[in-house]
């Protein structure tokens, strides 16, 4: 399973990401059975070691788990279980900065260093850093973060002024605005930016803006702690020529690209009251999903595509190590899939596994 913090929502990348399995609900029997066999492909494959998922369809919903919650028992993944939801984190920290845009207090077209000065290239915008246009070197390819080496680092507290550095001392990719490409970096300029506005620190805004007004309590913006609080499944990858357990790590090295910590209900509340108005005024609504010729298939925080049959699909995908998560949507919120894969020490090859999944759902 890849080691990042995020992907970009096509049907390979969302397959690439995947490693899950399924069961449980009051779904149509038909509906469940296809995403169960596509799981469970995936899980008995060796590209994950559990999974779990919630789908909606209508008034169809039910949640699914396959796999094992740890390595060498039987015990199973827990269909409320909590995981890292890495680049899902995006999504949280653009809606927050779009709040602030409704508010007056942003203007989404001003450089960043109106706001703050000489952090970063003075041609950058806020638009830029919110849709990955800004050009900025990508701070996580600067990392080791091969199982081996990232072993040294995992624990390792760090500021997003050291994430920061790790970028700027790199030239930009490319002339802002000219390009996409998704850069970990604009997440950490954003989480910035929205501590300088509100005056607090980023996940306090989180916090009140977005998870105490829609309840979600298993949903957290975890900081320097290494665990995971609460049912969840564990992690591995290999070490040294051997399975090791990667449930553990400090999330300070995804700041506001990628630390966040979530549930499959949580994270369904949460992209439905997006979807659905409910957490910015009508203006910033457009511009959250909009996307340009520059940026085809990425909002300002948001992944757009539209599948091959034809329906349209957003949300946004993560990856942390042990940890692989998605949250896609139909526009109109009547179609939704959340889901997450734990690591296995093995790899494998689910296959069209997870195209099946995103057909039975979305098609």
């Amino acid at each position: 399973m890849g080691i990042r913090l995020a992907a970009t929502v096509t049907a390979a990348s969302l397959l690439a990401l995947t490693t899950a399995g399924v069961a449980s609900a009051d779904a149509q029997s038909t509906d469940r059975e296809v995403i169960q066999q596509a799981l469970d492909q995936i899980t008995q494959s060796g590209a994950a070691l559990g999974v779990q998922a919630r789908v909606t369809d209508g008034r169809q919903r039910f949640t699914a788990a396959s796999g094992t919650a740890e390595l060498n028992t039987t015990r199973p993944v827990p269909e409320n279980g909590r995981f890292r939801v890495g680049s899902i984190t995006k999504t949280f920290v653009s809606t927050v900065t779009l709040q602030l845009a409704g508010e007056g207090k942003i203007d989404l077209d001003a450089p960043v260093v109106r706001y703050l000065p000489g952090l970063i290239d003075s041609r950058i915008t806020v638009r830029q850093v919110l849709q990955h246009t800004s050009g900025l070197f990508n701070y996580t390819n600067a990392l080791p973060l091969s199982p081996d080496e990232f072993e040294k680092i995992r624990y390792k507290s760090w500021t997003p002024q050291e994430l920061l550095a790790l970028s700027t001392s790199k030239p930009l990719d490319f002339e802002p605005g000219t390009r996409w490409s998704y850069s970990n970096t604009n997440y950490v300029v954003v989480g910035l930016l929205v501590e300088k506005i509100t005056g607090k620190p980023y996940e306090k805004a989180v916090e009140q803006r977005i998870l105490k007004p829609l309840h979600l309590k298993d949903t957290e913006v975890p900081g320097d702690k290494a665990g995971i609080s609460g049912p969840h499944a564990r992690a591995y990858w290999t070490v040294a020529g051997r399975p090791a357990e990667i449930t553990r790590l400090n999330p300070s090295v995804a700041w506001a690209a990628g630390e966040m910590i979530s549930t499959t209900r949580d994270l369904d509340t949460f992209v439905t009251a997006l979807s659905s108005g409910r957490l910015l005024k009508p203006a910033q609504q457009q511009e959250i999903g909009k996307t340009t010729a520059v940026s085809p298939e990425y909002g300002l925080g948001l992944q757009v595509e539209t599948l091959p049959c034809g329906t349209k699909v957003w949300g946004h995908s993560g990856g942390i190590p042990g940890y692989s998560s998605q949250m896609l949507t139909t526009p109109d919120t009547k179609k939704r899939f959340e889901f997450n894969a734990t690591s296995g020490p093995t790899e494998g090859n689910p296959g069209d596994a997870f195209n099946k999944i995103l057909t039975e759902v979305f098609c």
